[in-house]
């Protein structure tokens, strides 16, 4: 692994530390400041509550910007040398990267009681922080997929129920278009940000584009028959003028489409109720929380759209401190629930069956119609089985996704065509980086 990583672009030069340095096993007294780079808002309520319950320690929680910035901020510090947090939050996605192509900058917790705590977490979240052999980050949220949609607009197009399959889910996005104008039942344009969600339906389905051993990855996605299934559906969708294509995931507009409900549906991670009633306020009380439409032919159930963790970085001068944070945050029963009574949703179990969570705040429970829409999410979450597998330079890949299908989206050939435009990319991309790669 030495040799190989040695060859990675992202390999640096920071300082790290044996993780005999500190274990955070000790019970004495911690003190001293813990620097945390975060842009989880959720987070905000537990500096307070945890430096009540360690007075001597001081939290500076820190927002460097997005997920992807913070990241890259992160990689740039540790090849510096310099400027380095105690604990940084990663999205799950982005853990391998920094693993393996940013080597030695995470501290490996598997001589923590996190080594423990497997049966604490749901298996998606808890075998996302299992990299190369190592545990290099506490689940701190999760993102199980879920049917989100307005029930206003279903009522007038006449459907009275949500859709439980992909065939009815296609079935009601005709109705939905008939209703004229601006009508869809969603919205995709291929273009980066769609990224993780089309990769997620991959996953729903069953399908296991990248398998990866130390430096060797394995990229099967030219002739993934799982892929191409879900690519035909949406195909079919794309022909037949049944989503919108002219709206970019994440903008103003998608947000103004959710409000006038003209967008009537998407099915994303867990952490989309705060958003809606954030940013489409105007659609309060006609959203509704559903079931990720189901492949009949497939065992798999249910996937992930997102989610992250907080890691301890090796570096770090105090780390006793720094491990009680994670733990706080990540595993005491008050920290979790300070943490999803702000909006952040758990990967742990009992966090998932505890009734106070599953009632939801009264604040979305009246955006979504007085829904109970935590007990959706909470068994959407039980119905991964399985993380996905991302490769070590996932935020190359997004890039890479959009450049290959956003044509398609927009008209110009078909997604499968995409498919080995895409891998080749990869493929290109994970030589240069020092992988092994066996193409499928």
């Amino acid at each position: 692994m030495a040799a190989a990583a040695s060859m990675l672009v992202l390999s640096g030069c920071g300082n790290t530390s044996s993780s005999q340095q500190s274990s955070g096993k000790s019970d004495g007294e911690i003190s001293g400041t813990v620097t945390v780079w975060a842009w989880e808002p959720a987070l905000k309520p537990l500096v307070e509550k945890f430096e009540k319950k360690y007075p001597n320690v001081k939290i500076k929680l820190t927002n460097v910007g997005t997920a992807p910035k913070t990241t890259s901020s992160f990689i740039n510090a540790f090849n510096a040398g310099s400027g380095m947090p105690d604990v940084v939050q990663f999205e799950y996605s982005t853990l391998p990267q920094i693993v393996l192509g940013s080597q030695g900058a995470l501290e490996d917790l598997s001589s923590y009681p996190i080594a423990d705590w497997q049966d604490f977490y749901t298996s998606g979240p808890w075998s996302s922080v299992n990299v190369g052999g190592g545990i290099y980050g506490v689940p701190m949220d999760s993102g199980p997929m879920a049917l989100f949609y307005n029930k206003a607009t279903f009522d007038k197009a006449g459907i009275s129920e949500p859709p439980k399959t992909w065939d009815e889910f296609y079935e009601d996005a005709k109705k939905i278009r008939a209703l004229g104008d601006d009508y869809y039942i969603s919205s995709y344009a291929g273009d980066t940000n769609d990224s993780n969600s089309i990769v997620a339906f991959w996953a729903q389905a069953g399908a296991k584009p990248f398998a990866l051993d130390d430096t060797n990855i394995t990229i099967d996605i030219k002739n993934n028959a799982t892929i191409k299934k879900v690519n035909d559906f949406w195909q079919k969708m794309l022909d037949e003028d049944l989503i919108a294509t002219n709206i970019s995931s994440w903008s103003d507009d998608w947000f103004r489409s959710f409000a006038d409900g003209t967008n009537a549906a998407i099915v994303t991670g867990g952490w989309m109720p705060a958003n809606l009633a954030g940013s489409s306020k105007d659609a309060a009380g006609d959203w509704r929380v559903a079931p990720t439409p189901v492949w009949p032919d497939s065992d798999t159930i249910n996937s992930s759209n997102g989610g992250s963790t907080l890691a301890l970085v090796s570096s770090s001068k105090n780390k006793e401190a720094a491990w009680k944070w994670l733990e706080y945050v990540t595993h005491d029963e008050e920290g979790i629930a300070a943490y999803t009574d702000a909006g952040g949703f758990p990967p742990s179990k009992s966090r998932l069956q505890d009734e106070d969570f599953l009632k939801g705040s009264d604040e979305l429970s009246a955006y979504f119609g007085g829904q109970e829409y935590n007990k959706v999410l909470a068994q959407s979450a039980l119905d991964v089985k399985e993380a996905f597998t991302f490769p070590p330079f996932w935020g190359f890949a997004m890039t890479a996704f959009g450049d290959s299908f956003g044509p398609t989206f927009q008209g110009t050939g078909k997604i499968n065509d995409a498919l080995a435009t895409w891998q080749s990319k990869l493929v290109d991309h994970a030589t240069q980086q020092g992988f092994t790669v066996t193409e499928k």
